[in-house]
């Protein structure tokens, strides 16, 4: 997946307001900012392969550190620790937690059976990626239900809280929606790259788009 991890955060963010939608835009995609560095420190491998899925031309080879299911609780519990260091509220550390783990459970819906449930153990998946229209109607059901939710429950304080917002969703959409219709990447280089790029980018911007919206909620909740 890749825009239905914007909605896990924007959900979380729905639910939980006290931490901030980058922190929690970096939970929901830490996952695939830690495997561009496995990948570039030669523990985990991927190949191109055109025509691998209908949604994708990418072939997942081996990354357990970063995605197994074993793991994926591993990081979230490191990141629900991390966040009692800056929210002193169990529920929200714990909420940003869950959002890392459900990286899993929505990748595990769209990939094919590449997802190790521990290091060297079975492989998992549901195989969504098989169908492209299938995964635009289901990833974009649910991305657009999370979109709502974020509007409903939080306003823009100014015209930047709007305009961040909405430049973000459709930077993503587009993302998400060309991929199937785009050349391969060149190399795995360039994979490594644009996931660098990305892993900074999208909570940067996230951030600034959380200073300038509000949710009602969090101002009648403490830290």
């Amino acid at each position: 997946m890749f825009a239905g991890h914007l909605g896990a955060a924007l959900v979380a963010k729905s639910v939980e307001p006290r931490p901030s939608l980058g922190v929690y835009v970096a939970a929901a995609y830490g996952l695939d900012m830690l495997w561009p560095v496995f990948l570039l420190a030669g523990v985990e491998s991927v190949r191109i392969q055109p025509g691998a899925t209908s949604f994708t031309p990418l072939v997942f080879l081996s990354y357990p550190w970063s995605h197994s299911l074993a793991m994926t609780v591993v990081w979230g519990g490191l990141a629900a620790l991390a966040m009692t260091r800056f929210v002193s509220n169990r529920i929200a550390s714990l909420t940003v937690g869950l959002v890392v783990v459900s990286h899993w459970f929505l990748d595990w819906i769209t990939h094919v059976p590449d997802l190790p449930l521990w290091p060297g153990g079975p492989l998992e998946g549901l195989g969504l990626w098989r169908s492209t229209t299938s995964t635009l109607l289901v990833e974009g059901t649910f991305f657009i239900a999370a979109i709502a939710a974020y509007v409903r429950r939080t306003r823009a304080r100014d015209a930047a809280g709007r305009r961040a917002f909405w430049g973000l969703v459709v930077l993503v959409t587009l993302i998400w929606v060309s991929g199937p219709f785009s050349p391969p990447p060149p190399s795995v280089g360039a994979i490594i790259v644009v996931g660098i790029v990305g892993a900074l980018l999208l909570p940067a911007w996230s951030a600034y788009i959380d200073r300038h919206r509000v949710h009602p909620a969090a101002e009648t909740v403490g830290p």
